[in-house]
């Protein structure tokens, strides 16, 4: 690829699924990027996160850039949205989007906007070749609304300084990997996320039938270990529990969105107070599933504060 072409050119490129067009795109632009996040943050690991959330939002979001030619004010656009909000407030930098280069849409959810995208079975990849813990952290981060540092912290179990030290070697292997050979065909994870779909609405669907029980007995192991709001921790025994007091309260879930890479499997569901007591529980719950030989080890369950509760945009 040459190094002559114009952004305009590498632009239409990418969006037609050329993934090593968008990494010449980054690389081309990455210092002019950096110096717009230094000039408002400063030296240090904001002006990092600024960048490095600008380029999966540009890996993520190259399809709906209206301008081609554009593309290198929209990347700064994106570092600038980051910096002034986290000058705003103390709180993680939320991934934020520049709406005047952009496509008007419906506001698509991450893993709509992803699947839109013709580099999605790329992105997936590069995600599924992640370590555990990097690849959790970046699916609570972009396709949660566990998504802030602290609140993926609480899922995870581990200090903020962690969550942001993961993120940022994820983000990079993300960038790297674009600006390196991203060429390579890869396998259409379209069949696999439907499958994953499928299996959770069947499960779930069981589960409101008064059938949890079987649920896991068939999909956990054994010694699987659960870790519930409030510090509780046990086995399959309390996850049955839970879900037999919530049936019994009239409590409902309904799955609302599901995402896996390998062996993390994460399922929202909005929960449904009886009628009678509409402030029984909280809105969603979010089940983080770390998998062995696809049988459920570990279950983490969470609930998230909604994205209007944190401040950050519905789409990113």
């Amino acid at each position: 690829m040459g190094a002559v072409q114009a952004d305009a050119e590498l632009v239409l490129l990418a969006q037609a699924g050329d993934a090593a067009a968008l990494g010449v795109l980054l690389a081309r632009h990455e210092a002019a990027m950096r110096a717009v996040a230094l000039s408002l943050l400063g030296y240090g690991p904001d002006a990092d996160d600024a960048v490095q959330d600008a380029m999966v939002v540009a890996l993520r979001r190259v399809g709906e850039v209206r301008d081609p030619a554009a593309v290198g004010p929209w990347l700064r656009a994106i570092v600038r949205n980051n910096a002034r909000m986290a000058l705003r407030a103390p709180r993680p930098v939320p991934v934020a989007e520049p709406e005047w280069f952009a496509r008007p849409a419906d506001t698509p959810t991450p893993e709509e906007a992803l699947d839109r995208g013709a580099m999605r079975d790329w992105v997936w990849h590069a995600i599924d070749a992640l370590s555990e813990p990097d690849r959790m952290v970046t699916l609570l981060r972009y396709f949660s609304d566990a998504s802030s540092y602290e609140q993926i912290a609480a899922v995870c179990g581990v200090p903020v300084g962690t969550v942001r030290s993961r993120l940022s070697h994820a983000r990079r292997a993300l960038a790297g990997g674009l600006r390196t050979a991203a060429t390579a065909a890869h396998a259409d994870v379209g069949a696999s996320s439907d499958a994953r779909w499928r299996e959770g609405r069947d499960m779930i669907a069981t589960a409101m039938r008064g059938d949890f029980d079987r649920v896991v007995r068939e999909s956990w192991w054994p010694d699987a270990e659960m870790l519930a709001p409030g510090g509780l921790r046990g086995g399959i025994d309390l996850a049955i529990h839970g879900m037999t007091k919530d049936l019994t309260d009239g409590v409902r879930q309904r799955l609302r969105n599901v995402v896996a890479s390998g062996d993390v499997v994460i399922w929202e569901t909005d929960l449904i107070s009886p009628p009678d007591d509409p402030e029984h529980c909280p809105p969603g719950a979010l089940w983080l599933q770390v998998l062995r030989e696809g049988r459920v080890r570990q279950l983490t369950l969470f609930h998230p504060v909604a994205a209007r509760e944190t401040g950050r945009p519905a789409a990113v």
